[in-house]
C-alpha cells in the first residue's frame, strides 16, 4: 500500500531486514535500523504498529546507551496474533513476550472495546493502561455504484445483471477462512438464488479455494480478481458484502463496504460487532457458521428494498464513528498526554 502514502505526499523509509517470519539475524538487524533511523530523526514518540514491528522498535527503544530516543513509546494492536494463528506452544511465547513489552511501553492503544478485552483476558495488561481509539478514515470517496457503473462492471466479470452479487475483500489467508465464501456461494445457489461471489485480493490460499469452488461445482460462479489497487470502487458494485474471519481487531473492509451503502454480513470475530449493528446495518453469525452467513445473504436477496435500506442506514453510521478527524484527535492527546508525564 506504499502507492497510498506517495499519494499522500508521505515519506516512507524502507528496512529491508524488517520482514513479517521470524529470525534472530533479520530481527536483530531490523531493531539496529529502526533505533538509528529514530534517533536519527530526534523523535519525542515512537508509535509502533503490528506484532513484528512493534516488538522490533521497543526492543530497540529500550536497548541501553546512545542518544536521541524516544520519552514515550506507544504501540496500537489492531487486532492481535495471540490467538488462532500459531500453534499452542509459539502462543505462549508470543503471549508473553507482549506481557513483557508492555511493561517497557508508555501507552498500548486497541482499536475496539473487544481488542482491549482480549487483551485483558490474555494477561497483556490491565484495562486501565489500554486506551481504545477506533479507526478513523476519509470515506467521502466510498459510494454506491451509478446502475452504468454496475452494467459495466457486471460486463467486465461476465456476471448477469440480475445476478446477486456477493462480494469480500481481503487477504486469502486461512485466518480469514476464504472456504466458508465457497461454501456460502454453493449454499445460496443450492437454495435456488442466482449468487456469483466476486473476491478482491489474493494470497497462500487461492489455489485452494479455486479446488474447493471446482470441487462443489460452482467455479463458474466464483470470480478471484486478485489484488486490486482500485478497491474503493468495488464495494459499490457489491449487493451485500461478506466477512468470514476467524480473527479481527476493527474489520477496515467492512466499514468500507458500509461507508458504499453495502450491507454487511460477517462472523462475529473481535470487533466486527463494534462496526456491523446486527439486524440494523448487517448481520452477524457464529465463526464458521456457513448456514447462518448464507440465511442473512438470502435475507439480502430476497428484499432488495429492504437490503437498500439497511446499506444506506451502514453508511450514515460509519460516517459518524469512524472520522479520521475524531481518530486524529484522540490520538494527539495521547501523545500529548504521556509527553506531560515525567
Amino acid at each position: 500500500m506504499e502507492y497510498l502514502a506517495d499519494d499522500l505526499g508521505v515519506q516512507v523509509i524502507d528496512l529491508p531486514a524488517l520482514q513479517r517470519e521470524l529470525s534472530l539475524r533479520a530481527d536483530f538487524v531490523a531493531m539496529r535500523e529502526l533505533r538509528r533511523t529514530v534517533q536519527g530523526r530526534g523523535a519525542d514518540v515512537l508509535h509502533t504498529h503490528t506484532a513484528k514491528a512493534g516488538a522490533t522498535g521497543r526492543i530497540g527503544a529500550a536497548l541501553p546507551g546512545g542518544r536521541g530516543v524516544p520519552r514515550v513509546t506507544i504501540h496500537t494492536f489492531h487486532g492481535h496474533v495471540l490467538a488462532g494463528y500459531f500453534p499452542p506452544h509459539r502462543e505462549r511465547v508470543f503471549i508473553q513476550a507482549e506481557r513483557i513489552l508492555a511493561r517497557r511501553t508508555s501507552a498500548i492503544v486497541a482499536v475496539s472495546v473487544e481488542v482491549r478485552d482480549d487483551l485483558v483476558r490474555l494477561g497483556v495488561a490491565p484495562a486501565k493502561r489500554i486506551a481504545v481509539v477506533p479507526y478513523g478514515f476519509d470515506l467521502s470517496g466510498f459510494r454506491a455504484a451509478t446502475p452504468s457503473e454496475r452494467a459495466r462492471r457486471r460486463a467486465e466479470l461476465e456476471v448477469p445483471n440480475d445476478a446477486f452479487v456477493v462480494g469480500w475483500v481481503g487477504r486469502l489467508a486461512a485466518i480469514k477462512r476464504p472456504h466458508d465464501l465457497v461454501r456460502i456461494v454453493a449454499t445460496l445457489a443450492e437454495r435456488g438464488t442466482d449468487c456469483y461471489l466476486v473476491a478482491v485480493g489474493d494470497g497462500e490460499e487461492r489455489a485452494s479455494v479455486e479446488r474447493l469452488a471446482s470441487e462443489l461445482g460452482i467455479a463458474d460462479r466464483c470470480r478471484l480478481v486478485g489484488y486490486r489497487r482500485d478497491v474503493r470502487d468495488w464495494y459499490g458494485f457489491f449487493d451485500a458484502f461478506v466477512l468470514t474471519s476467524e480473527n479481527e481487531g476493527t474489520p477496515v473492509v467492512a466499514i468500507e463496504a458500509l461507508a458504499a451503502a453495502c450491507p454487511v454480513v460477517a462472523t462475529r470475530a473481535g470487533g466486527t460487532a463494534t462496526v456491523v449493528r446486527d439486524g440494523e446495518t448487517g448481520f452477524l453469525a457464529p465463526v464458521g457458521d456457513v448456514d447462518a452467513l448464507a440465511s442473512g445473504l438470502l435475507e439480502l436477496a430476497a428484499d432488495p428494498k429492504t437490503a437498500a435500506a439497511i446499506g444506506k442506514a451502514g453508511s450514515a453510521d460509519v460516517r459518524h464513528r469512524f472520522s479520521a478527524d475524531t481518530m486524529e484527535d484522540s490520538i494527539e492527546t495521547l501523545y500529548r498526554s504521556m509527553l506531560e508525564q515525567p
